[in-house]
């Protein structure tokens, strides 16, 4: 690829960076054949995953939510990190400062071995106690239906944030922070519509970092990026390490 390319420029921008930072959603996850679990791909006996993932239908009925969770996991216990998701590890160890904020749930990201990250919609392999908060690992495929806390006995709940609910604050600040002192923004494999992920962008552009977009087809953060590349991310991401 020329220098004077697109992925030639992100290339320099990522050599030259002092900070970066990287936003990632569905479409990295979906190179492991991860599914979205929105629309078409979410429908479960005839629920959207709209319907279930909520506050209000765990609280009608927490059985059917958990029978769902529990569908995921074990969709997704299948599926391995892809090169995209091992390229954004080598671009930690390489970086004297990153930052990962990931959309996704699946946990592949720590995976393959990010440390330095934030899961700013949860994690599906967490659970919450109703009861006391306690977060809990759980990794059992399937999860007994339906779990207890072992420190208090209250029913738990998925560690994920459903529609409705806000974003940890300690997640917001972590994210705020990377986003206003990076000198890139790499945004990977989100549509650019829900928010207020759908907002980074803009916040890193107005401190002054450069963006970059890489998603299969163009979203409504096209116009706002630096340079968008089309393709897939297992595919592209790997090739910005190149001159790093």
């Amino acid at each position: 690829m020329a220098p004077g390319s697109d992925l030639g420029i992100v290339r320099q921008q990522l050599s030259a960076a002092q900070s970066i930072t990287a936003l990632t959603g569905a479409g990295i996850s979906a190179d492991s054949g991860v599914p979205t679990f929105r629309g078409t791909d979410g429908l479960w006996r005839n629920y959207r995953a709209e319907d279930l993932a909520t506050p209000q239908a765990f609280e009608r009925d927490p059985r059917l939510v958990w029978e769902w969770y529990n569908w995921r996991r074990e969709l997704i216990a299948k599926k391995q990190p892809n090169d995209a998701h091992k390229a954004l590890v080598e671009l930690e160890r390489r970086s004297s400062d990153f930052w990962l904020i990931t959309q996704n749930v699946d946990g592949l990201h720590r995976d393959a071995g990010s440390q330095k990250l934030s899961e700013i919609h949860g994690n599906i392999w967490n659970a919450r106690c109703t009861g006391c908060g306690v977060v809990e690992h759980n990794h059992d495929v399937p999860i007994s239906i339906l779990p207890s806390c072992l420190r208090c006995g209250s029913l738990l709940r998925p560690h994920i944030v459903w529609f409705g609910e806000s974003l940890s604050t300690d997640d917001l600040d972590d994210c705020s922070r990377a986003l206003k002192h990076c000198d890139v923004l790499l945004v990977i494999g989100t549509s650019g519509v829900v928010y207020p992920a759908a907002g980074f962008a803009t916040l890193a552009k107005e401190a002054g970092a450069f963006v970059a977009e890489i998603n299969l087809d163009p979203t409504p953060q096209s116009a706002v990026v630096d340079i968008a590349l089309h393709g897939r991310a297992k595919d592209l991401v790997p090739l910005l390490l190149q001159s790093i």
